[in-house]
């Protein structure tokens, strides 16, 4: 199979000499719909409504203040380690008003984890929750940045953002903003984005300017956006659409898509500051929201928690699925619970800034299992382990180019000449792509089983369990085996009637471990098999993008067949 195209991309439109803030707050694009007079943000809390004015000057308000109380400048790196707010967006246009890069840190971080990340970005400002401010102010302590430098988005015994944003609105300019030079847009950095740091610790990734800027570029051209011979009613993103802000902004997926592509689209995003399930729910119900770009595990919660027939959910009528692979059969179930939606994939990396793959706008529902097919510009290889290309139906590591691709990995030229090769990104993602250029992402390579000699992914089989009636979630793993090498083992969390059958009856949970592994064995080819069982779990461990974080399960395999063998002997 040659390399893999989609269709060309109208790059001349792209500026390469504007920052983010320039682009989105200042600038015209022909891809841009005229806004109608609805709200850039909605608090999902409170219901504020912040239009597009009011984001504007609270942004003048905050860059001006940063740099009347802290002198912040070109290169300076401003790090946010809060949940979604609405402020967020303005502090990071603010930042970059004035030069300075930003980075998002989860807000769900240890002291010794934010301080491991301040220190690989140098930060001098840190922007907090009320929430998280003892963490913050530990890990600044650690790092020597200086108690003041830590601001919080609420009330608490810091400075807040509402104080440095009316102490820039209160006075005269103190900054002048820059206008880049031609292609400077392209490698100054704007964002240190963490990657997922499942194997290791996190990596900061580099992303320029540019990356974002054209990655809803490349998502606009592909869903048509404000193209006028689209009927309205089939254009997937239109004005007054509402959107949920609720996949975590430092995350790349939150980033790109909820703070840039939704109001360059024209759609008001509700944002969310913590994702609990039938709070969620309500705020669907009660914002009326449109548009849901979500990650798995919050899809298992729409296809299996039963608070969802209590709550109108026509309205919605777009869903697409990022950050892990997607099972056939909860794209199935996802349709009897949303029948109004288009519902599909995608697939992106942080180093791709973000998106590589998209469902069609041709189709209602994306086909199942796939991540769709490639967006504008974006060229794709298939390459077998051997280091041939592989041909169509074939697996093989995905390696991409794109405009939107990151610099690198900040100060670490050794992982960036490894995953950045010759101009290509060398995913990790083991893919297919067949002839109609549907791209199938089949797992990550260093998590794929081998059993007998034959390739076995967990995501397959975490999609066959959960079609289970009594599963809720599950995660697959690997242990070893004398005879296959590896066998597959599943970490299951139950349906809550059938836990609290399992627990008044321990006979139960033998009958439903075999109901299980029947299941599978019932669906899948012999070596699929569930061999190394089954086992409960309260909750399956995961990052906050929502991918699995399958070690810690491994980990817990291998201890409890530790266990097993030791009492044997």
């Amino acid at each position: 199979m040659p390399e893999i195209f989609g269709e060309p991309l109208d790059s001349a439109a792209i500026p390469d000499d504007l920052t983010l803030s320039q682009f989105f707050l200042d600038s015209h694009h022909p891809r841009r719909p005229v806004r109608t007079d609805a709200p850039w943000l909605i608090e999902d809390e409170t219901e504020r409504r912040i239009g597009f004015e009011e984001i504007r000057a609270r942004t003048f308000g905050f860059a001006n203040g940063l740099t009347l109380r802290y002198g912040i400048k070109e290169e300076e790196v401003v790090l946010i380690y809060s949940p979604n707010h609405v402020d967020y967006p303005p502090a990071i246009w603010a930042t970059h008003r004035l030069g300075g890069i930003v980075s998002g840190a989860n807000p769900a971080y240890t002291a010794e984890e934010l301080l491991h990340q301040i220190q690989i970005v140098k930060a001098t400002l840190i922007i907090a929750h009320p929430s998280s401010l003892h963490t913050a102010l530990g890990a600044a302590r650690a790092a020597r940045i200086p108690p003041d430098r830590v601001i919080t988005f609420g009330e608490s015994t810091q400075p807040t953002v509402e104080d440095i944003i009316q102490l820039g609105l209160r006075n005269e300019p103190a900054f002048v903003e820059r206008r880049l030079k031609k292609g400077e847009g392209k490698t100054k950095v704007a964002f240190l984005n963490f990657s997922s740091g499942t194997t290791g610790k996190p990596k900061a990734v580099a992303i320029a300017h540019y990356a974002p800027i054209v990655n809803v570029i490349q998502i606009a051209q592909y869903t048509k956006v404000n193209e006028n011979h689209v009927p309205w009613e089939e254009q997937r993103f239109r004005p007054s659409d509402i959107v949920a802000g609720v996949l975590p902004f430092f995350h790349i997926y939150g980033l790109v898509f909820s703070i840039y592509a939704a109001p360059f689209f024209g759609m008001s995003l509700v944002v969310i500051q913590k994702f609990g399930f039938t709070d969620f729910l309500r705020s669907i119900e009660r914002h009326r929201i449109t548009h849901l770009p979500l990650v798995p595990p919050q899809i298992v919660l729409l296809c299996k928690h039963p608070k969802v027939n209590d709550y109108d959910l026509s309205v919605i009528r777009f869903l697409i699925s990022g950050a892990a692979p997607l099972s056939a059969e909860l794209v199935n179930q996802l349709m009897k619970v949303i029948p109004n939606a288009q519902i599909g994939q995608g697939y992106g990396l942080t180093e791709s800034s973000t998106s590589l793959t998209m469902y069609s706008v041709d189709q209602k529902i994306g086909i199942p299992g796939s991540a769709g097919q490639l967006l504008p510009g974006v060229v794709a290889r298939v390459v077998k382990p051997d280091g041939s290309l592989a041909g169509f139906n074939e697996p093989g590591e995905l390696r991409v180019k794109t405009p939107s691709l990151a610099l690198g990995y900040w100060n670490d030229e050794q992982a960036t000449k490894e995953t950045f090769v010759e101009g290509w990104l060398c995913t990790g993602d083991e893919v297919i792509i067949r002839e109609d250029k549907e791209v199938f992402i089949v797992d990550r390579l260093k998590e794929i089983m081998k059993v007998r000699g034959f390739q076995v992914a967990p995501a397959e089989l975490e999609g066959c369990i959960l079609d289970h009636r009594d599963v809720a979630d599950t995660c697959v793993v690997p242990i070893p085996d004398d005879y296959s090498g590896e066998v597959p083992l599943a970490f299951v969390v139950l349906h809550e009637f059938t836990a609290d059958r399992v627990g008044k009856d321990s006979r139960e949970a033998d009958k439903v471990k075999a109901s299980i592994m029947k299941h599978v064995a019932d669906n899948k080819v012999a070596y699929k098999r569930l061999a190394g069982g089954v086992e409960f779990i309260d909750v399956i461990p995961k990052n906050p993008s929502g991918k699995l974080l399958r070690r810690v399960l491994r980990d817990r395999a291998r201890q409890l067949r530790a266990g097993e063998l030791k009492a044997k002997l």
